[in-house]
């Protein structure tokens, strides 16, 4: 074998490693992700079984000047309603770009991939599990 044929056998193997490595981090995040939407799923029946009613979701621009409207109702989770529960049982992160449009319109918000940490890698430092942020939202009805 030539150092040509080394070098491509050396570079072949580390795509595959590559690829196995991103595969199974995405075998992962999947599992989160269906794990983390059972416990969304939960809350929403949760909230429902005890009359907690949902409410008009905003979202805040990035800038944090403007807050848009949304046709979504739901529930937030955290003080600073940068991510809520819909009713629909998705995970919203509720910022979105600053436009004029959506100043009049109000904005588009996509369900977000749900995370069993709230603000993993978010790099603010504010985390939370998940179920912590549910169940707190629960109790905070209850009084």
């Amino acid at each position: 074998m030539n150092a040509d044929d080394e070098r491509a056998a050396w570079h072949e193997q580390r795509r595959q490693a590559v690829a196995g490595h991103a595969a199974a981090l995405e075998a992962g995040r999947a599992a989160e992700a269906e794990q983390a939407g059972r416990l969304l799923a939960d809350f929403v029946r949760a909230a429902a079984e005890r009359g907690v009613a949902p409410t008009g979701l905003r979202a805040r621009a990035f800038d944090g000047r403007a807050t848009y409207r949304t046709r979504l109702r739901g529930w937030y989770l955290k003080a600073n309603r940068s991510v809520a529960v819909g009713e629909d049982g998705h995970y919203y992160v509720l910022t979105v770009p600053s436009s004029l449009r959506a100043r009049f319109a109000g904005a588009d918000v996509s369900p977000s991939a749900p995370r069993l940490i709230v603000g993993a890698g978010g790099g603010d430092g504010e985390t939370m599990p998940l179920a912590e942020l549910l169940r707190r939202r629960l109790d905070a009805e209850a009084r």
